[in-house]
């Protein structure tokens, strides 16, 4: 057996499966790209659909990758286990209706037994059940012993994730020896550590439908998968894949940062060395490809493993924040086979810093009461922890339900995770029922009457996005108090129709206003809605009455509705250019549009420079130019998918979408809401202000159309105004400001000058009121000051014509205490005094406290008032610390 780096390793197969006429191919990012029914990409053939199911054409028949993936499946197994991982490299060669099952398995048999040199006694093949073909070429083409090939069922060899490609498998073992057995009976199949999975040769012959169905592909390919974690810890002879060189060095890092041997641990200790290591590589290859932390899909999962690689640090006595330290190894390990690392190395730092100082100021509160519930529960004899207990930790103190799982499981007790979900889903729904009686003014006491509406009616038709008039029948009104079935003059209510014009708020966007009218009626829409199906116009009637099966016409606000979709395309075109000016890890997660504005919610990890919202101004005022045009298409999902369509990963779509295509090419997104029909119409893009709302969550406003003019006509008045008030024009105002500027700095020196001779007579004055407290010479005052700083100076004044002796200032600021202590060098050593002791002692009698070094120190209270019970104290601290010294 050859012993090689995992570096090695890599490269050997990538050339190996070359000179097999192999092209190789880079791998893909974690994310997947065109499909968001994923989450990440967790298996090599993941990014290669399109090639098995025939809809694309491959660049070559042959093909082999080493590709980056995560599983999340069972990240409560990883550090329990030696080769449970949340990211893993895998190892894989594809034939795309080229070779098959014969090729497959000859080439498999000849790189692990003579290019790594593996002892063939020591290697197993398992096969499908029905798979006989597999079995005959296993002993006719390889001549492997028949005693040594186990046929197992469709749990352990046949492969298929969700739908698409998939198919019988043949599986190569490796025999780790008797001492790992678990028995006698010990063989191909059971659950003990004996027998290592190396490699699955995956015969990809069908395509799995979504009723459940299994289709020949049009060619059968072949899709292989061998882990570089499990094969690097066989060729290295490592008993575990953390003990391999894939892992070691971060190891060796974090025994540096904690002082805690890896060697030498144990329990939870050990587990905790693999929970980092691990989660340090998901993270970082996952933020280097885009993905960001949140609460939602895959960013909830960086958080998740991110949370539970920083609760295991304290495991190891790591209190602060640590993994970000250990990222610039990764990009110097990884960094050569996946530049993306090299290439955004203080990004990934720093997003993960500023995740683990997040997480720093929650975790403690949350530990405190889950310790809590588990000391209860023990006492009295449980075993579970309620869904409710664990629903509130999760809910009111921000504790992750998957570290209160870890801990539980760490207890050995379980969770009620039903009851959790119960309670959670209970929660939504009241969420959800709340916000729609509320927006339809009903109130709790009416939520089943709009519930029996949405069984009594049918869903309302909506056909504004060709005209913004309608004729529409009367279907159902509710007016005030006991008039249930008509609206009269003066009335304010609701009104569903069969169809209207009127777009209900949802998806962003705000609701549609306008009139209704018919000959005898005359009435305003000041709002719509809408809940399951059903469009609810909020109405005032001015003449007339209205009941259900009256006629009426319908008339959209023109202005308001084209206002309203300037701002909506305007959000499309912001967020492509988001996409090409920071980068495609922006998603968007939320956005809000009315005729007045727009606001865009997305994934950054820091502020926007002005020089980044300048370039998104450029980049949305240049598509508008450019009049491109608008078009709105219906398809199917998959069609709109494979198009390259962007999707919000949480958001659950229809099998049928709505895209909206900007371009031809530019822009290309799902959408229910209202736009233009060309870009041109929209005028001019103008950002109001960017800020962060939560955690990796930027936001951005701004204004097109007559909005953006009415702004820009805003500024030029104040400009106007402010010149005139410097006596000077628009043109000549910065030349004026910058001689003010200077002329402040000047009188600023000056001033600053005065002060100085200010303070000196102060510290002269005060040196002239010295005492001797003991045989120590005291400097005890208080005094008008502005600010800490000068507080500071004064001191320094006084230190500095005080041979030996101890200085004590305090002063008020904004009602609030300040003390300042100084102490000589000499009283620090003779003394054994302590400035910062001193000075938090005497502001807990202030209510505060603080802290300092031995020679200077400063703190604070609010409790101005007794300030000169403070300044009292100072004999009785003195002669503490002379008895302690005795």
């Amino acid at each position: 057996m050859k012993k090689m780096s995992s570096e090695e390793l890599r490269q050997s197969f990538l050339d190996f499966f070359s000179d097999k006429d192999h092209l190789i191919w880079e791998s893909a990012p974690l994310i997947p790209q065109d499909d968001p029914t994923l989450l990440w990409i967790n298996a090599g053939m993941t990014p290669l659909k399109s090639f098995f199911d025939g809809s694309k054409k491959p660049p070559h028949p042959r093909m082999a990758t080493t590709q980056k993936c995560i599983r999340t499946n069972d990240i409560e197994n990883v550090g329990r286990t030696a080769r449970h991982h949340t990211f893993l490299e895998m190892l894989g060669n594809f034939s795309f209706g080229d070779y098959f099952k014969k090729d497959a398995i000859k080439w498999a048999w000849e790189f692990l037994t003579e290019k790594l040199e593996l002892d063939p006694e020591r290697l197993w093949v398992s096969v499908y059940e029905n798979d006989q073909e597999a079995f005959d070429l296993w002993r006719e083409e390889i001549d492997f012993p028949e005693e040594k090939i186990a046929f197992l069922g469709k749990e352990d060899n046949f492969w298929e994730i969700g739908l698409g490609p998939c198919g019988p498998c043949s599986e190569i073992h490796w025999d780790r020896g008797e001492e790992y057995s678990c028995g006698p009976s010990c063989t191909l199949g059971c659950d003990c550590d004996r027998f290592l999975e190396l490699w699955n040769l995956v015969f990809t012959q069908f395509d799995k439908k979504e009723d459940g169905s299994y289709e020949t592909l049009p060619k059968k390919n072949i899709d292989t998968g061998m882990g570089l974690e499990r094969l690097a810890s066989v060729l290295q002879q490592a008993p575990s894949n953390y003990e391999t060189d894939l892992f070691l060095p971060y190891i060796k890092h974090l025994e540096e940062l904690s002082g805690v041997s890896f060697a030498e641990s144990r329990g939870q200790e050990e587990m905790a060395f693999r929970v980092i290591v691990d989660h340090i590589r998901g993270i970082g290859f996952a933020l280097a490809d885009g993905a960001l932390p949140s609460n939602e899909g895959r960013g909830y999962v960086i958080r998740r493993i991110l949370r539970r690689a920083a609760r295991f640090g304290r495991q190891l006595g790591l209190e602060e924040p640590f993994l970000f330290r250990l990222m610039p190894l990764l990009q110097e390990k990884m960094g050569p086979v996946f530049p993306e690392l090299l290439e955004r190395g203080g990004y990934i730092a720093e997003i993960t810093r500023i995740e683990e100082e997040r997480f720093a100021e929650t975790i403690d509160q949350g530990l405190e009461i889950l310790e809590d519930y588990i000391e209860q529960l023990k006492q009295e004899g449980g075993k579970t922890l309620s869904g409710p207990e664990a629903f509130k930790l999760y809910d009111t103190y921000g504790f992750p339900l998957d570290l209160t799982r870890d801990v539980l499981y760490e207890e050995g007790l379980d969770l009620d995770e039903e009851g959790f979900n119960q309670e959670m889903e209970e929660q939504r729904e009241r969420a959800r029922k709340d916000q729609a009686h509320k927006s339809l003014g009903f109130g709790d006491q009416k939520g089943s009457r709009l519930e029996n509406l949405v069984k009594e009616l049918e869903p309302t038709r909506f056909t504004g996005f060709d005209s913004l008039k309608e004729e529409a029948r009367v279907l159902k009104t509710m007016g005030p108090g006991e008039r249930k079935e008509d609206l009269r003059s003066g009335d304010s209510g609701f009104l569903i129709v069969d169809k209207t014009p009127f777009y209900p708020e949802g998806g962003g966007q705000a609701g549609d206003k306008g009139r209704l009218y018919n000959s005898g009626v005359k009435g305003r829409i000041k709002d719509t809605y809408q809940h399951e199906g059903l469009i609810f116009h909020e109405v005032e009637i001015n003449e007339g009455s209205i009941a259900p099966g009256d006629n009426l016409g319908l008339e959209v606000d023109e202005g308001r509705r084209m206002a309203t979709a300037r701002n909506h395309t305007a959000t499309h075109l912001l967020h492509q250019a988001l996409r090409q000016v920071l980068g495609t890890h922006v998603q968007q997660a939320g956005s809000l549009v009315d005729h007045l504005r727009l606001r865009f919610d997305f994934s950054h990890f820091k502020a926007l420079g002005s020089a980044e919202l300048k370039a998104l101004e450029k980049e949305v005022n240049r598509q508008i130019l450019k009049n491109l045009p608008v078009r709105a298409e219906y398809m199917s999902l998959g069609e709109a998918r494979d198009r390259g369509a962007l999707a919000v990963f949480e958001e659950r779509y229809q099998s049928r979408v709505r895209l909206i295509n900007i371009g031809p090419g530019y822009s290309q997104e799902l959408c229910g809401g209202t736009h233009l029909q060309t870009t041109g119409s929209m005028g001019p893009f103008k950002i109001i202000s960017e800020a962060g709302i939560a955690a990796g969550i930027r936001r951005i406003e701004a204004i097109t159309g007559f909005n953006t003019l009415e702004y820009f006509d805003k500024q030029e008045q104040r400009l106007q105004k402010i010149a005139s008030q410097f006596k000077a024009s628009p043109d000549e105002l910065e030349k004026r400001l910058d001689q003010l500027v200077k002329e402040k700095e000047l009188l600023q020196k000056k001033l600053q000058k005065a002060q100085s001779y200010s303070l000196a007579d102060q510290a002269r004055d005060l040196l002239q009121k010295k005492e001797q407290i003991g045989d120590i010479t005291v400097v005890r005052q208080r005094v008008e000051v502005d600010g800490p700083q000068e507080l500071r100076q004064l001191g320094d004044m006084i230190r500095d014509h005080l041979e030996s002796g101890l200085i004590l200032l305090a002063t008020e600021q904004k009602g609030k205490a300040q003390l300042l202590t100084m102490l000589t060098q000499d009283l620090i050593k003779e003394k054994n005094l302590h400035a910062g002791k001193m000075v938090n002692e005497m502001a807990a009698i202030l209510g505060g406290g603080g802290g300092g070094r031995p020679d200077m120190a400063q703190a604070g209270g609010p409790k101005s008032e007794l300030i000169e019970k403070a300044l009292q104290d100072l004999e009785r601290f003195l002669q503490k610390e002379k008895d302690k010294n005795k």
